[in-house]
C-alpha cells in the first residue's frame, strides 16, 4: 500500500515518517548525514551554451549547407570572388543569430535566483537562522508575515497564518494556512491547505512547518525539471524554411545535372567549363540573400513590436503570432490587474455599484471607516502593503479621498483580536467620541450570526429576519458573480471591554454592510478578445483560481459566452479523471481551465498542437514556465511576470498588456506577407536566372557567369528584399482567418505568381540577347555575344528591380495609395538600380564582372524589355481579376 501525501496525514504521523522532533528538531550530525544524501535545498543550473556553440548551431540550417557547398566548389574551381560572396553572406546571417540568442536568459537560473538566502530553524533544542540552501528533510522551520518559504513545508502550527502563492498556483489572495490534516484526496495545490511551498509568500500570521522536501524534489522544482526537459518546438516559420530548402535542393540538383548531361552531349564545352556552367546554375537557383532578408526582416519587426511594447526574445516568435490559432491565457495578472478591488457595496440594505457611490455619507461613509479601522494594511511611500482584501478596503478609501490619517489619529487602534480561520472574524477596539468603538469584519454568515441591528441611513434599526434574510440572498447574488464577499458590523461601548474574547466583543453587534471585491479585468483585454476572435484566433483561460471566479471574469471579458458556464469550464481535477483520447476529442469543447497544476497547462498546449493548431501561450508565474516553453510561442509578462517565465518565453510583453498581443499578431501576419514579397521577388528572380542559362546552354550563347548572378542575387536583389519587410499592414490583414500551420510561404497565390513571373522574365531576358544577335553594334562573334550578354544582364537585373513593385500585392495593381508610401523601399530600389547600371557605366568594373561597355541604343533597348515587366504583369493581374475573381 502506497504511503498518502502529506497531506493526508496528521502531525505526529508525518514527523515520526521524517524521524523528527516538534521540541528539538534536528542534530547536527543528522543535517549532515542528510544533506549528503539528499543534496543541498537548490535547483539545477541551465546548461548553458558557449557563444561558439551558439555560432556553429546557426550552420546546421539546410538552406545555410547549400550554400556552403556552393562556395566551397566555387573556390576549388578558382572563382574565389563568387566563394567570397556566398561565405560573406551566409557569416552575417549566423552573426544575426548568435546575437539574438546570446540575450536569452536561462529560466531555470532565474528560478535558482529567486531561491530565500535564510531561515529559521530549529536544531539541537534550539533557534537559529541557517542558509535556506542547508534545510534537509525533517527541518522544524518557523514562519512570519514578510518571510518567503524556503522550502515545501507540512504545516504543523498555525496562527491566522496566510501565504500568497500566486505564481505557483494563479490564485489571487492569500490562501489560509492549517495544521489540521485535510481527508480530500487528489487534491490541486491550491487545495493543500496545510502545506507550504517553495517560494511562496508569507502575508499574515505566524507558522511552524515540517520541511517535507527540498530542492529539485519541490513543486518549483518539479517546474524546473519539466523545463529542462522540455524540447523547443521548431516554428512554422522555421519549418516553412526547412521545407522551402528541401524543395529548392532537389530542383537545384536536378537542374544542375540536367544541364551538365545536356552540354556534355552537345560536346560542345570541356567538363570544366560544364561544371562551372552548372555552379551557374546553382548560384542561380540559390537565393542566397533569403536567410540574411529572413533575419533582418524579423529584426526590424522585432524593433517596430518593441515600439509598441512587445518586446521578442527568439526572432522567429515575431512570424508565428501570425499564425496563431490558440492564445491560452492565465487569468491572474495577465487577463486581471493582480489586484483586489471593491466593486459592490451592500449599504443600507441595498446593493449597489462601489464606482457609482460619488461622496460616502451616513451609513456608507461609517462602512468606509470600519474598512480603514478593521485593517492592517501599512501605508508607505512605495505603496499599500498588506493582504490583498485588505489593501483594496483602503484603495477604497484613498479613491474617495477620505482623510484616513485624521481618523487614524482620532480613532488609534487599543485592542484587537485578530483573523483566525476558525470563527472567520476580525475585531478591534478604538476610542470614539463617547466611549470606544469595537468593529467586526468577516465572513458574512459568521457575522450576520452576531448581529442584532442593521444601520440604514444612518439609524439604528432591528435586524429581523426578513431583512437578515434579504442580506443573505444579496451576499449569495455576489458570491455567484465570483466576488470575495466580507461583512462588517460595529458596537458602541463604554469602555475597553476587560475579557477580549470573541463571545465578549463580538456579540450585539450593528450589521453595516457587505464589501464585494475581485482581481478585476484589465479594461482593455475585453477588445483585445474581441479584436482577436474578429481575427480567427480562440482565445482560451487557464488558471489555478476557481471555477467560478474563472468563469466569472472569463464571461465578462467575451471568453465564455453567457450560459456556457457548465458546458465550456472544466478543472484540473475533472482533466485528471480524462484519458488522453478523451481529452483530445473534447478539447475544442472548453474555453476556461480552472485549478489547473502546470502540467495541466501544458497538457492542454499538447491537445491543441496535436489537432495541428499554433499555439500562443500567455503568463506571469513560475507555475505558467512549462507551458511557456512548450508552446509554439511563449509570452510571458514584464512588469508582474517572474523571471523564470521571462526565461521560458518567446516574447515579454513590457506593458503586461493582454491587447499588446493583438498589436504583435498583426505585426506577425504583416511580417510573414512580407517575407512571401521577398520570397516571391527572389525566386521568380531566379527562376529567369535558371531558365535563362538553361536555354542560353542549349542555343549555345555565352552564359551569365556566377559573379553576375551573385551581383544581382546578393547586391541588387537584397537591397528592394529588405525594404519589403517594412511594408505597412494591407489593409483588413486581421479580419482574416490564422493561416496555420501547414500553410507555406508559397500559398495564396505565391506559388504560380512565381512560376508566372519568372517565365516571363526570363523569355524578355532571351528576347534582348536574340534582338542583340540580329542587331549587333560591334562586329565580331566575341563582341556580338559580349554585347549580347551585357545587354541580357542588364534587362534581368533592371527587370528584376521594376518586379519589386508587382510583388507588393499577389492579385491587387501596383497603381495604388501603398504602390510608394515605402520611402525605405523607394530608395533601396534607386540605390539598387545605380548599383546595377555602375558595373557597366563604369569601365574599370567591365572586366571583373565580364561586361561590355553599352551605348545609347543598347541601353534603351534595355531600358524599354526591363520596364516592360510592369506593363505585362498589370496585363496579367488584370485578367486573374477580371475573368478569374482573384484578389
Amino acid at each position: 500500500m502506497s504511503t498518502p501525501p502529506f497531506y493526508n496525514q496528521d502531525v505526529d504521523q508525518v514527523l515520526k515518517d521524517l524521524d523528527t522532533s516538534r521540541q528539538n528538531g534536528l542534530s547536527d550530525a543528522e543535517v549532515e548525514r542528510r544533506l549528503e544524501t539528499n543534496g543541498p535545498n537548490q535547483l539545477n543550473e541551465a546548461k548553458s551554451t558557449s557563444l561558439v556553440h551558439k555560432f556553429i548551431d546557426q550552420f546546421k540550417d539546410l538552406m545555410i549547407a547549400i550554400l556552403l557547398v556552393a562556395a566551397l566548389i566555387a573556390a576549388f574551381t578558382g572563382e574565389l570572388t563568387d566563394a567570397i560572396f556566398i561565405l560573406a553572406i551566409v557569416i552575417i546571417n549566423a552573426l544575426f543569430g548568435v546575437f539574438q540568442e546570446a540575450k536569452a536568459e536561462g529560466a531555470i537560473n532565474a528560478l535558482k535566483e529567486m531561491s530565500t538566502p535564510s531561515a529559521n530553524v530549529l536544531r539541537n533544542g534550539q533557534d537559529r537562522e541557517v542558509s535556506s540552501r542547508d534545510l534537509v528533510i525533517g527541518d522544524i522551520v518557523y514562519l512570519e508575515a514578510g518571510d518567503v518559504v524556503p522550502a515545501d513545508l507540512r504545516i504543523i502550527q498555525s496562527a491566522s497564518l496566510q501565504i500568497e502563492e500566486s505564481s505557483l498556483t494563479g490564485e489571487s489572495v492569500p490562501v489560509d494556512k492549517v495544521a489540521e490534516t485535510i481527508s480530500d484526496q487528489d487534491l490541486p495545490l491550491g487545495d493543500r491547505h496545510n502545506l507550504a511551498f517553495m517560494n511562496s509568500n508569507v502575508t499574515y500570521g505566524r507558522g511552524v512547518g515540517v520541511v517535507v522536501a527540498t530542492g529539485m524534489s519541490t513543486e518549483i522544482g518539479h517546474i524546473a525539471g519539466a523545463l529542462e526537459e522540455t524540447d523547443q518546438n521548431k516554428t512554422p516559420l522555421q519549418e516553412n524554411l526547412i521545407r522551402l530548402g528541401k524543395v529548392l535542393t532537389y530542383m537545384i540538383l536536378a537542374i544542375a545535372a540536367i544541364t551538365f548531361v545536356v552540354g556534355m552531349l552537345r560536346g560542345q564545352e570541356s567538363f570544366v567549363d560544364m561544371l562551372l556552367t552548372s555552379i551557374s546554375l546553382a548560384v542561380a537557383a540559390i537565393p542566397e540573400g533569403l536567410p540574411a532578408i529572413v533575419t533582418v526582416t524579423l529584426a526590424l519587426g522585432t524593433s517596430r513590436m518593441a515600439a509598441r511594447h512587445a518586446l521578442v526574445r527568439r526572432l522567429p516568435a515575431v512570424e508565428t503570432l501570425g499564425s496563431t490559432d490558440i492564445i491560452g491565457s492565465d487569468k491572474t495578472g495577465t487577463l486581471t490587474q493582480n489586484k483586489m478591488t471593491v466593486e459592490k457595496l451592500v449599504v443600507n440594505g441595498e446593493l449597489v455599484d462601489a464606482a457609482h457611490t460619488g461622496e460616502l455619507t451616513g451609513t456608507a461613509a461609517r462602512l468606509a471607516d470600519i474598512m480603514a479601522l478593521n485593517n492592517d494594511t501599512k501605508r508607505t511611500s512605495d505603496g499599500l502593503i498588506g493582504d490583498p482584501t485588505e489593501t483594496a478596503l483602503i484603495a477604497f478609501n484613498e479613491n474617495h479621498h477620505r482623510d484616513l490619517d485624521q481618523l487614524f489619529k482620532e480613532m488609534p487602534r487599543e485592542e484587537e483580536i485578530p483573523f483566525d480561520s476558525e470563527r472567520k472574524l476580525m475585531a478591534t477596539v478604538n476610542p470614539a467620541p463617547q466611549g470606544y468603538l469595537v468593529t467586526v469584519k468577516g465572513a458574512p454568515d459568521e457575522l450576520l450570526k452576531r448581529a442584532t441591528q442593521i444601520e440604514i441611513n444612518g439609524q439604528v434599526e432591528p435586524l429581523d429576519e426578513g431583512m437578515r434574510q434579504k442580506l443573505l440572498d444579496l451576499n449569495s447574488q455576489m458570491a455567484k458573480q465570483a466576488l470575495r464577499v466580507l461583512a462588517f458590523a460595529y458596537r458602541p461601548v463604554n469602555k475597553i471591554p476587560a475579557e477580549m474574547t470573541s463571545d465578549q466583543v463580538e456579540k450585539d453587534l450593528v450589521f453595516t454592510g457587505f464589501v464585494g471585491m475581485i482581481d478585476p479585468e484589465r479594461r482593455e483585454v475585453a477588445q483585445a478578445v474581441a479584436e482577436a476572435k474578429d481575427a480567427g484566433i480562440r482565445p482560451i483561460m487557464i488558471t489555478g483560481d476557481h471555477r467560478d471566479t474563472a468563469a466569472a471574469i472569463a464571461t465578462r471579458l467575451g471568453i465564455l459566452a453567457p450560459g456556457d458556464e457548465e458546458t465550456a469550464v472544466i478543472s484540473g481535477t475533472d482533466l485528471d479523471q480524462m484519458s488522453d483520447e478523451e481529452f483530445a476529442d473534447k478539447v475544442t469543447q472548453y474555453n476556461v481551465y480552472a485549478r489547473v497544476a502546470p502540467e495541466h497547462k501544458v497538457k492542454i498546449v499538447k491537445a491543441w498542437q496535436n489537432l495541428g493548431k499554433v499555439v500562443a501561450m500567455t503568463g506571469d508565474g513560475v507555475n505558467d514556465a512549462p507551458a511557456l516553453k512548450t508552446a509554439d510561442i511563449g509570452i510571458a509578462m514584464g512588469i508582474t511576470g517572474t523571471e523564470v517565465s521571462k526565461g521560458a518565453s518567446d516574447m515579454v510583453l513590457a506593458d503586461d498588456n493582454f491587447a499588446t498581443i493583438v498589436n504583435a499578431v498583426e505585426e506577425g501576419r504583416k511580417v510573414f506577407r512580407n517575407i512571401q514579397k521577398s520570397l516571391q521577388y527572389l525566386l521568380a528572380s531566379n527562376l529567369a536566372e535558371v531558365i535563362s542559362i538553361f536555354v542560353m546552354t542549349l542555343l549555345g550563347w555565352n552564359i551569365l557567369a556566377p559573379i553576375m548572378i551573385l551581383w544581382i542575387n546578393l547586391v541588387t536583389d537584397t537591397l528592394p528584399a529588405i525594404a519589403m519587410g517594412v511594408e505597412p499592414a494591407e489593409k483588413g490583414i486581421m479580419q482574416r482567418q490564422p493561416r496555420g500551420r501547414q500553410a507555406s510561404f508559397l500559398s495564396g497565390g505565391v506559388g504560380p505568381a512565381i512560376i508566372w513571373q519568372g517565365t516571363l522574365q526570363a523569355l524578355l531576358v532571351l528576347g534582348v540577347y536574340g534582338f542583340a544577335l540580329a542587331h549587333p553594334v560591334h562586329s565580331g562573334d566575341a563582341a556580338v555575344h559580349g554585347d549580347a550578354l551585357t545587354m541580357a544582364f542588364m534587362t534581368l537585373g533592371l527587370m528584376q528591380m521594376f518586379n519589386a513593385i508587382n510583388v507588393k500585392s499577389v492579385y491587387g495593381s501596383m497603381f495604388g495609395p501603398q504602390a510608394f508610401a515605402n520611402k525605405f523601399f523607394n530608395w533601396a530600389l534607386v540605390g539598387s538600380l545605380v548599383a546595377m547600371a555602375a558595373v557597366v557605366v563604369i569601365e574599370p568594373l567591365n572586366p571583373i564582372f565580364h561586361v561590355t561597355h553599352l551605348d545609347t541604343y543598347q541601353w534603351i533597348t534595355v531600358l524599354i524589355a526591363a520596364f516592360s515587366i510592369i506593363v505585362l504583369v498589370e496585363l496579367v493581374k488584370w485578367v486573374q481579376r477580371r475573368f478569374f475573381h482573384k484578389g
